[in-house]
């Protein structure tokens, strides 16, 4: 057994402070020097974590105190990423679950946990934020309490240290009353007294591969915890999948562990650390990297299904290759099965149609994050709308995916969001105060009806909700569910957009384009008031004679356009839509351009 290294997951809900938590643990175990420059939340190095201010990819970084090293491993706090966190807690032995004082243990929370709890892991509650001005410490502990003995927490688990204190600040503490003088000594301590070091197996090497990256210079670099033995660069090393088979043979070109926020070389990795290795070609996740005469693979966590698909197309729309340098249909399917390389969660299956792909995932996020990260780097695509991946049972009944819900909500607003979520075919499990003047609602709801909800919410709520849903169960599917109640207005010719023409148009419905837009036949640029589609002219200008000039009356005022995040936008469209993603835009485009063709699929359709 190794005494001289503890490793540890820090488990919280987005915005809750665990990669704040982290930069301050570093900090104070001396890890930089006074003088050494540091950002915020430096855990978070991908551009779109900073952007949204949430953590994607389970990330490794360690530290010493008191001469032990602490492996600490940053996990996602959101469900969709839910892949990144069921493989990385198989390489730690204890958890800290940090929770705000002031909201308490949220569904994100209560997801990490369970598989936690079901691992036998032992947790150090965290409760974070303790200087907010609506803080109810008590009540949040008997929260957390009331969560670990539903998810079946043992007697060793329920028996959970608890410290208080304020990431921001820089200070945790055995009692609530704290300041920032105590620093984080109580939580290093707790973690060297309630974390067991690393179980050492026998034998030789082994490695769960647990996390994937690839670099420009060393290739692919697999990290994970080695369970047995020691590895050394230049060691001979071969690769078994999960159900025993040889992938290939190769030789360790480096070994890497963390030290801090970077990655260093070192000479050898014994048995209990988190490292990372280079120099195989086509070991992934899951697999078990080991010595040439182990015959028997590590056991691999088993990942939830997705349950939400996407159809990414080639971009057909008529501006296709004039804003992104990747529109080849090879290139796209390139850079997909490489995502599906490193992110287990993710599946990748080539449609009917040469030029598409099914992309499966665990949410809408998840599938909107990997959009998002391909149209920066240059991607043109056609995305349609999300759809849930059902299933069939042993006896024939159709199964669909059950999403537990979570609303914060003023009470003024709490009987709209009931009815709307009851429309969706959504059961109210619980209706609880969660502070002054607000409500907590908790429901059991299929996705599909999910599908587009949060913007309608943001509206009905007049911004002031906060919506949180997790993966809960496949049920019996719960019969049609409405969707959206408009029709969109279409454009009928090609050019840019005029004021005048937008103008006239405002009473058929809010648009979505302003003037100047590059518009094209069949792109949607406005939404229609009623439930049919319409298809319109925004290039019509105003018509000037000699009795009217160009003159104050041509001065037209426009409501402000509907801006369409991506989310929004996939969330928004229909079956016979997609959505148009290029470096620089976000288009709403009908699948099929052609009025009458559309009109001819729709008869056939309807037959």
């Amino acid at each position: 057994m190794t005494t001289a290294l503890r490793n540890i997951a820090i488990i919280a809900h987005v915005d809750h402070g665990k990669t704040t938590l982290i930069d301050v643990l570093l900090k104070e175990s001396g890890m930089f020097r006074d003088n050494q420059k540091t950002g915020e939340r430096m855990m978070d190095s991908d551009d779109i974590e900073r952007e949204r201010g949430i953590t994607i990819l389970a990330k490794v970084t360690s530290l010493v105190w008191k001469d032990v090293r602490i492996n600490i491993v940053d996990t996602p706090g959101h469900a969709d990423f839910g892949g990144e966190v069921e493989r990385i807690l198989h390489m730690v032995d204890g958890v800290i679950v940090l929770v705000d004082a002031s909201e308490g243990p949220m569904p994100q929370t209560k997801f990490v946990v369970s598989k936690a709890l079901k691992m036998g892991l032992k947790p150090i509650v965290a409760i974070n934020k303790i200087d907010k001005h609506d803080q109810r410490a008590d009540e949040v502990l008997d929260e957390v309490f009331d969560l670990f003995a539903n998810l079946d927490a043992n007697e060793d688990q329920l028996d959970f240290p608890v410290l208080y204190g304020s990431a921001k600040q820089g200070w945790m503490s055995l009692s609530s009353d704290g300041s920032s003088k105590d620093g984080m000594d109580a939580l290093f301590d707790m973690v060297l007294d309630r974390v067991e070091a690393p179980k050492v197996e026998e034998g030789e090497f082994r490695m769960l591969a647990t996390t994937i990256q690839s670099d420009n210079f060393l290739g692919r670099i697999l990290s994970g915890l080695v369970v047995s033995g020691s590895i050394e660069p230049n060691m001979p090393i071969k690769v078994l999948s999960r159900d025993g088979k040889v992938i290939e043979t190769g030789r360790v070109s480096k070994v890497l562990a963390f030290r801090g926020l970077e990655r260093t070389p070192i000479d050898k990795a014994e048995a209990g650390d988190i490292v990372s290795i280079a120099g195989l070609q086509k070991a992934t996740v899951a697999d078990t990297l080991c010595a040439p005469s182990v015959k028997i693979p590590l056991d691999a966590q088993p990942i939830d299904p997705p349950t939400l698909s996407m159809t990414f197309r080639v971009n057909s729309s008529p501006f296709a290759g004039t804003e992104g340098s990747k529109v080849q249909s090879r290139v796209i399917r390139e850079r997909l099965f490489s995502e599906a390389q490193g992110n287990v969660a993710l599946k990748v299956q080539e449609a009917e149609d040469a030029d598409a792909f099914v992309v499966s995932g665990r949410g809408e996020l998840m599938l909107s994050v990997l959009i998002e990260k391909m149209r920066r780097e240059g991607f043109e695509l056609g995305v349609g709308r999300p759809k849930v991946v059902f299933r069939t049972n042993e006896n024939g009944q159709r199964l669909e995916p059950v999403e537990e819900i979570t609303i914060d909500v003023d009470e003024e607003y709490s009987g709209a969001v009931v009815q709307k979520i009851t429309e969706r075919k959504g059961e109210l499990l619980d209706m609880r105060a969660s502070g002054v003047g607000r409500t907590r609602l908790m429901f059991h709801a299929p996705t599909r009806g999910l599908i587009g909800y949060q913007s309608e919410l943001m509206s009905d709520t007049r911004g002031t909700a906060i919506f949180n849903r997790v993966f809960h169960e496949y049920a019996p599917y719960k019969g049609d569910i409405a969707m959206r109640h408009t029709g969109v207005l279409i454009s009928n010719g090609v050019g840019n957009a005029v004021a005048f023409a937008l103008w006239n148009l405002e009473d058929r419905g809010p648009m979505m384009v302003e003037p100047g837009t590059k518009i094209y036949r069949g792109m949607i640029v406005g939404e229609h008031t009623r439930g049919n589609d319409l298809e319109v002219n925004v290039l019509k200008g105003k018509t000037l004679t000699n009795m009217r000039s160009s003159g104050k009356d041509d001065a037209v005022k426009l409501t402000t356009p509907m801006k369409m995040s991506l989310e929004a936008a996939l969330s928004y469209i229909s079956d016979e839509e997609l959505v148009e993603v290029t470096p620089k835009s976000i288009r709403l485009r009908k699948m099929i351009l052609d009025p009458i063709e559309r009109k001819r699929a729709m008869r056939a359709k309807a037959s």
